[in-house]
């Protein structure tokens, strides 16, 4: 059984960066698709960015475009969010989801437990 344990998150102020990171157990992960979703305060559940499973393939929202960077090391089962440049709006939890099948699902089959992230000054 497939287990992720996001961490990274914390309070940043604007313009600054962070690292999410998703740790994964039970299974080896180089053969799940990946997402990053994030939810705000009484907002829906939004796709910030997906990376296929070998890597080479990466997807983001318009609203992230150029300032996050997905990635992965299958070796250490993690799958990386470098965010940069961050705006009030990207506050909120952060998940990381992982699916068997599809590249970017919209509802994949495994997620994680959610990191906060808070841009304030």
């Amino acid at each position: 059984q497939l287990q992720l344990v996001e961490s990274g998150g914390g309070l940043v102020q604007p313009g600054g960066s962070l690292r999410l990171s998703c740790a994964a157990s039970g299974v080896t992960l180089d053969t799940y698709f990946i997402g990053w979703f994030r939810q705000a305060p009484g907002k829906e559940r939004e796709g910030v960015s997906c990376i296929s499973s070998s890597g080479y393939r990466t997807n983001y929202a318009d609203s992230v475009k150029g300032r996050f960077t997905i990635s992965r090391d299958n070796d250490k089962k993690t799958v990386y969010l470098e965010m940069t440049s961050l705006k009030s709006e990207d506050t909120g939890v952060y998940y990381c989801a992982a699916d068997p099948i599809y590249y970017c699902a919209g509802n994949p089959e495994y997620w994680g437990q959610g990191t906060q992230v808070t841009v304030s000054s």
